[in-house]
């Protein structure tokens, strides 16, 4: 998926006279710069990139401003022993400030439009940046068609004929490529076949004025179909939807060489063609769909004692513990797609203070009421602070965690919001008919989970849940639609240590599935992402409208 990046800046003091400014964009490398614009300090920068956009990936962006000065130095240039005096101009830069953020930063902001402090001068405000961003419209749309037959040729002996449609795309290289094909109409010349939707880059690649070609069949059990007959058309002409433009003769080449008074084998006839735009899931996320994301942690005692080394929940000075690594490495990620950072934070399996009583579904800041910790340090602090106060202890239940947030789900159905469970883990699940259950019945709900498995036990249960080779089912109820994504933390460990690269790895792979599984929600409750907010007016600008 591409983004395009349109980029502004407001500026607060004058530098010069002379000021030219300029932006550079890096993203991991120098990815590129805008024109340079005079004597402004409010510049509106026609120069856009474009840039890949993951969902799964943290994209550090980085914009540099930069101040072009003007020097006038006096040069002397000697021509024919006369001496001839002229000025020079120099350009310099100077550093006007810089900004950070992530991609996943200006596309989760409302509207796709991020306004981030320019920094970098030691007690100087430098400004603001505002950055957009726009999906580049990549021939998002699917058509929806439906033909019919009239007398078409009569292929089978004992009876009539059993028509179908192959459709073809033509190449750059003058050959064709099948792209669909219709059902058989068993025994008729008449025949009329289901309408059958396809998208528009597979029919003609976005040409609209490319050569589909059509042919007709017969078809015959032992595969060695005869044909009917072809036509040729193009999106435009199919565009024109029901009409005289719309039917075509079906000509066999061959008999039409045979014989002379031949004129067809028939007509095909478009009955309607219907126009859809994919919607994707940027176009939600635009239109003000919030992210909403939950964060479960297992404190079951076969985790180890969190004191000593050996625990999956040791608190190293020196580096992360798995646990944290894997929070870390997916809440920073999703974060971007919550405006205002609060996230609910629980933990399974510990004893509370001050009885000992056991829970499964505890806050990880102590307070049951309102669960919410600010981003995700706040939750690494609030997972901190209770390994000092629970104590470790089980079984291993999932589903009071999953029920937890399928119950927020269930309140939030018009496409507003949308649900992610992460839940770390080290063991074998203890509740696993109760979880399933949770799960069949949270499949129908704006929500999707994530388990990610820390420390060396064996996972063979959780792939069950996964359910991308068999959907899950429970009492007899399959569940409606794929939600759950696990994986072994392990799998991603960098053999060389670097844990940057192992959280990079980990992220990219949980959170890969997101995106699909939020868009099968939207789809099967027929819910539109919202229009974005209107395009941004520059303070002092009026706003044009069209009457």
């Amino acid at each position: 998926m591409h983004l395009l990046l349109l980029i502004s800046y407001s500026q607060v003091t004058s530098h010069s006279s002379f000021s030219k400014t300029r932006i550079c964009l890096r993203s991991n490398f120098k990815f590129g710069r805008t024109e340079v614009i005079d004597n402004t300090l409010n510049p509106d920068f026609v120069g856009k990139f474009i840039l890949d956009y993951f969902f799964e990936e943290r994209q550090n962006l980085r914009f540099d401003l930069n101040f072009m000065s003007v020097l006038f130095h006096q040069w002397f240039i000697f021509v024919l022993n006369h001496i001839k005096t002229t000025s020079l101009l120099l350009p310099l830069q100077d550093f006007l400030g810089q900004a950070f953020c992530t991609l996943g930063e200006v596309v989760g902001s409302l509207g796709s439009r991020s306004e981030k402090p320019l920094g970098g001068i030691a007690g100087k405000k430098c400004g603001t940046i505002i950055v957009k961003a726009e999906e580049l419209n990549n021939c998002r749309e699917s058509v929806l068609m439906q033909f019919c037959g009239n007398k078409l040729d009569k292929k089978d002996f004992f009876g009539k004929s059993d028509p179908f449609l192959v459709f073809y795309r033509s190449n750059e290289d003058g050959t064709f490529t099948i792209c669909h094909k219709t059902e058989v109409v068993k025994n008729t010349l008449n025949p009329v076949w289901q309408a059958f939707k396809i998208p528009v880059r597979a029919l003609c690649n976005g040409d609209y004025d490319r050569t589909i070609k059509v042919e007709v069949y017969d078809w015959d059990r032992d595969g060695s179909h005869d044909f009917i007959g072809e036509f040729s058309t193009s999106y435009r002409e199919l565009s024109r939807g029901q009409s005289q433009f719309n039917v075509y003769e079906v000509v066999n080449p061959k008999k039409k060489g045979k014989k002379k008074k031949y004129l067809n084998s028939g007509t095909v006839t478009l009955l309607s063609f219907l126009v859809d735009i994919e919607v994707t899931f940027l176009d939600y996320i635009k239109g003000g769909t919030q992210i909403n994301f939950t964060v479960a942690i297992d404190f079951t005692a076969s985790n180890g004692n969190p004191a000593q080394p050996t625990s999956l929940h040791y608190m190293s000075p020196y580096q992360l513990n798995t646990y944290a690594m894997a929070l870390k490495a997916v809440g920073e990620i999703i974060q971007d797609y919550d405006s205002d950072k609060m996230f609910p934070a629980l933990g399974f399996g510990a004893k509370l203070p001050p009885d000992g009583r056991v829970s499964h579904e505890f806050a990880l800041n102590g307070n049951p009421q309102n669960p919410y910790c600010a981003g995700i340090d706040g939750v690494m602090d609030a997972y901190y602070q209770s390994l000092k106060s629970v104590q470790l202890y089980g079984p291993t239940n999932f589903s009071p965690v999953i029920n937890h947030v399928a119950r927020y789900a269930a309140s939030v159905k018009d496409g507003s919001q949308y649900f992610v469970l992460l839940i770390i883990t080290d063991g074998v699940i203890s509740d696993m008919a109760q979880t399933k259950e949770s799960i069949v019945n949270a499949s129908c709900l704006p929500m999707s989970i994530i388990i990610v498995g820390v420390g060396p036990a064996e996972f063979d249960a959780m792939v069950e849940l996964d359910g991308d080779e068999v959907r899950i089912s429970s009492r007899g109820k399959y569940a409606e639609r794929d939600i759950v994504q696990f994986v072994p933390f392990r799998d991603y460990i960098d053999r060389t240590g670097n844990h940057v690269l192992s959280m990079a790895r980990l992220a990219k792979d949980v959170l890969a599935e997101i995106p699909d599984q939020f868009l099968s929600y939207m789809r099967t409750r027929g819910i539109k992402p919202s229009p974005a907010p209107p395009p941004y007016t520059p303070p002092g600008q009026p706003i044009q409208t069209q009457i």
